[in-house]
């Protein structure tokens, strides 16, 4: 679920993407605002769109964090997201999609990523999605709401490693549970990374303008 149009951050579904907590949502905006979040992952100049019948995980983590990177004319830019992580994860039909903008004579270009259908879902081990924009319908099994973010024990933990090189305050705002289902997903996402992905069923395409996008 990777690849990435650049636009400005969406606060209303920003900040806990996956459990529709008000009170969630408050503590990782006053985290932000307090600088108590590390900047420390570097992102491309596009965001992506990602859409899924389901996604089926286990050992779920969120924090929040923020991404640094630069837009295609070279400005530099800060995205606040919601880092959703999972021990493992099973996602059925996947599009991912992305348009890259102002093409000399083609104009805009879609990238379009299939995978995931045909019985055989997507298979990712040590997974993590900053996610900028989400909706789903959600169902969290053994939930913990306003946990220290360097104290999970669903979920992956909150620290700089091989897999994502984030940095995230250790007793900053968290939340984890045992298992996650979501189903009808759609998701705009600046950065995704994985130990392990393995794409069934793997198709791509290249399409002139913005109608192959995924929604």
């Amino acid at each position: 679920m990777e690849s990435q149009v650049r636009g400005g951050t969406r606060w209303k579904r920003f900040a806990v993407v996956m459990v529709p907590s008000v009170a969630a949502t408050a503590c990782i905006g006053v985290a932000l605002a307090q600088g108590a979040l590390a900047a420390s992952f570097s992102v491309s100049g596009q965001s992506f769109k990602v859409k899924a019948s389901q996604l089926e995980g286990t050992g779920f983590s969120q924090y929040g964090a923020i991404d640094s990177g630069y837009t295609l004319s070279g400005e530099k830019t800060i995205h606040p997201v919601a880092v959703s992580a999972f021990n493992s994860a099973e996602i059925t039909n996947m599009c991912q999609s992305v348009v890259t903008p102002n093409i000399p004579i083609l104009g805009s270009v879609t990238l379009r990523l299939e995978a995931g259908g045909g019985g055989t879902p997507v298979k990712a081990e040590n997974l993590f999605i900053d996610v900028e924009d989400l909706e789903a319908n959600a169902t969290f099994r053994g939930i913990d709401i306003g946990v220290a973010a360097g104290s999970f024990t669903k979920g992956p933990k909150v620290k700089a490693d091989e897999i994502n090189q984030k940095q995230a305050n250790p007793y900053g705002f968290g939340q984890q549970a045992e298992s996650a289902s979501l189903t009808d997903v759609k998701q705009t996402a600046w950065a995704t990374t994985a130990g392990t992905f393995k794409l069934s069923g793997l198709s791509m395409k290249l399409s002139k303008g913005t109608g192959a996008e995924c929604f």
